[in-house]
C-alpha cells in the first residue's frame, strides 16, 4: 500500500492554489499529479483539513464471529486441516469461504500450525524417522 504525501506537501499545495494559481500549474510546481491537486482541493473543502484517510481494509471479515467456534473445534480435534474446517464450516454454520481466508483468519488468531522457525521438523517426529532407519 502506498504511502500518503506528507502535511507540509499537502498545505503547501493548498496555499498555492488558494493564492490564485491553477490546478495544472499547482501540480507542475510542487512535481505532484494534478489528480493530487483536486483530491487535496476536494479534500479540504469537504473536510475543512488535509488528513490523509486510514489506508487499509480494517473490517473484522465474516469469520470472526465464529471465532470461540474454531478454538473449541481445535481443542477438541488440533489436527484438522484447512479443507477439512472448511468443510464444517459450511455444513455446521452455513458459510461458503476459501480455505485461503481460513489460513489467514488461522493465523491472525495465532492458531497456524506451521514447522518451526528452522524449517525443521519437531524433535518427535525426527525421532520417529530415525527409529525407522530412514536418516
Amino acid at each position: 500500500m502506498g504511502k500518503s504525501h506528507p502535511m507540509e506537501l499537502r498545505s503547501r499545495v493548498i496555499a498555492f492554489v488558494e493564492e490564485g494559481h491553477g490546478h495544472r500549474e499547482a501540480a507542475r510546481h510542487f512535481r505532484v499529479s494534478p489528480r493530487f491537486v483536486n483530491d487535496m482541493v476536494i479534500l479540504k473543502r469537504a473536510s475543512g483539513g488535509l488528513l490523509p484517510k486510514r489506508q487499509g481494509n480494517h473490517a473484522e471479515g465474516k469469520l470472526a464471529r465464529y471465532s470461540a467456534w474454531l478454538r473449541d473445534r481445535l481443542a477438541v480435534k488440533g489436527d484438522l486441516t484447512l479443507d477439512e474446517i472448511v468443510v464444517e464450516m459450511a455444513s455446521v454454520h452455513d458459510v461458503t469461504v476459501h480455505r485461503g481466508s481460513v489460513g489467514k483468519w488461522l493465523h491472525r488468531l495465532g492458531l497456524s500450525h506451521k514447522k518451526n522457525s528452522a524449517r525443521q521438523r519437531t524433535v518427535a517426529a525426527r525421532r520417529g524417522r530415525g527409529a525407522q532407519g530412514l536418516d
